[in-house]
């Protein structure tokens, strides 16, 4: 489990398919890496991720084609930089909202409305993620957690505030840029609940 609070940005060094494996490298601080073990979870752009090998600075992991199939990995290239957060230990402080690294699709970027200092960003919605994205409610975006602004039937608004524009890669979004979607679990649960339960009314 992780909270949703991006630690660092990492640079992607690099990224090759062997046979069906997608080897991928991640130039980050030794910091982040300091006591990381092999087999450990990493969340990287939101994705839950294995650590396979943990050098002083640089991580190491394997990556199947279904993760490449549902997440933004699909446009990754060396030099891009991902989000980078290491899994909650207990006692940890839980800053954003609880996230699992468990993608449940992709948006695209509609638009950008760069302010004195904040950002107004629009992303799409898909149909099956319409019931879950509320007004106020929590979503994650490339592994951050973030509060929702305003939702319409095909997108919804991300407010980004400075802070979070200067430690994740959100500040690099430009328009129909693709970003990995983590739904919030229990707004999924407490829908569904409800959905099941009507429907045994009707």
């Amino acid at each position: 489990m992780f909270s949703g609070i991006v630690q660092e940005t990492g640079k992607v060094i690099e990224f090759v398919k062997e046979k069906d494996i997608y080897n991928l490298s991640v130039d980050c601080s030794s910091e982040l890496v300091s006591g990381l073990k092999k087999g450990a979870s990493v969340s990287v752009n939101g994705v839950c991720l294995t650590v396979k090998d943990a050098n002083p600075e640089i991580l190491r992991f394997d990556l199947v084609e279904e993760t490449i199939k549902r997440t933004n990995f699909q446009s990754i290239n060396a030099g891009d930089n991902v989000n980078l957060e290491r899994s909650l230990k207990m006692g940890d402080e839980i800053g954003g909202h609880l996230v699992s690294g468990h993608i449940h699709g992709t948006s695209k970027v509609v638009s950008i409305d760069m302010r004195d200092e904040s950002w107004d960003v629009e992303f799409s919605v898909e149909p099956f993620m319409q019931d879950y994205i509320l007004h106020k409610g929590y979503v994650a975006i490339n592994g951050c957690s973030l509060t929702v602004g305003e939702v319409s039937l095909k997108s919804f608004m991300i407010h980004l505030i400075p802070e979070t524009l200067s430690i994740t890669n959100l500040f690099q979004l430009q328009q129909n840029s693709i970003v990995n979607v983590e739904l919030d679990q229990n707004t999924i649960v407490i829908a569904d609940t409800v959905k099941k339960y009507l429907d045994g009314k009707s």
